[in-house]
């Protein structure tokens, strides 16, 4: 997303560094359990640990020139990390397979930003409902097929959004709950040189569900998911988005966009007061809604 429509927040939870960040307390934690285990030694795990609590920077460019020798991005990053730990450092990532820490970082990330997006929700319910209480007994002009049909209300029309963005409240609470998911099983998904354990415990330590059957990846039937959930929640947006955009039209005049003091609609004609955020939006949720369709083709 290009920075004029990207939030701190959000951008902060897709950064390179918050990627590593993730990936060495999955390694970390792995690697606790696999000490516990009896797998590896225990101050392996203790040296991983007391160098992570110095809070050290993540030095991307330099896991990026390993990768380019390495063509491999999750080695390149154990490199990096033994380079600063030490010799201790050899016993992480064992019995672990690149997809454990990749989907499980992937995971991670995923139901933050569905953390981010619930609260979103959240606040435009509580702005619907209150304008629809608002407007409950203000009249006007009900349309079918965009034609003048019965009179109605103005309430009326932001109780439909809310109860469509209450709908999508809890479609986006399932997805995040099933995109929520750990998987530490080794290469193809056996457990065959690794202890279940070891998943069970990444898993309570992130915050996350374990993967029931895994492959070697976790399945992509739950990020199809997540992603037509947003696509269904844009396309919501953007017909709320559009009602308004109409609304606004000169020839309507029924209800308009906030126009901050200094804003201007044109350069030419400076007078003019432009749906903008609104003409934004729906724009913007076409995007999304196109990228749902890559995530579905991704499950096979």
């Amino acid at each position: 997303m290009v920075p004029r429509y990207s939030r701190p927040e959000m951008t902060a939870i897709w950064t390179p560094e918050a990627r590593f960040r993730i990936w060495f307390e999955i390694e970390a934690h792995a690697t606790d359990a696999l000490a516990e285990l009896g797998v590896v030694p225990k101050e392996a795990a203790a040296a991983l640990w007391k160098w992570w609590n110095t809070n050290p920077a993540i030095d991307v460019a330099a896991i990026d020139a390993i990768e380019a020798v390495t063509k491999h991005d999750v080695i390149a990053f154990l490199t990096w990390v033994a380079e600063q730990v030490g010799d201790e450092a050899r016993f992480m990532h064992q019995g672990m397979t690149s997809s454990d820490v990749l989907d499980t970082c992937l995971a991670v990330q995923l139901r933050d930003a569905a953390d981010l997006l619930i609260a979103d929700l959240d606040a435009l319910l509580a702005v619907l409902r209150r304008r629809a209480e608002e407007h409950k007994l203000t009249p006007t002009i009900g349309r079918s097929h965009g034609i003048h049909a019965e009179p109605v209300t103005f309430g009326l029309k932001l109780a439909q959004a809310y109860a469509e963005f209450d709908r999508n409240r809890a479609r986006l609470v399932a997805a995040r709950a099933d995109i929520a998911t750990c998987a530490i099983s080794g290469a193809v998904g056996t457990f065959a040189n690794i202890d279940p354990w070891v998943e069970a415990h990444v898993a309570e330590k992130l915050g996350l569900t374990v993967e029931p059957v895994s492959t070697q990846v976790i399945p992509r039937d739950r990020h199809a998911m997540f992603f037509a959930t947003l696509g269904v929640i844009a396309g919501s947006i953007e017909r709320l988005a559009t009602e308004i955009r109409h609304l606004q039209r000169t020839e309507v005049l029924e209800a308009e966009e906030y126009f901050s003091p200094g804003q201007k609609g044109s350069s030419a004609m400076p007078h003019k007061r432009n749906p903008v955020l609104t003409e934004n939006l729906t724009g913007l949720a076409r995007m999304v809604r196109a990228f749902a369709m890559p995530a579905m083709e991704n499950v096979a």
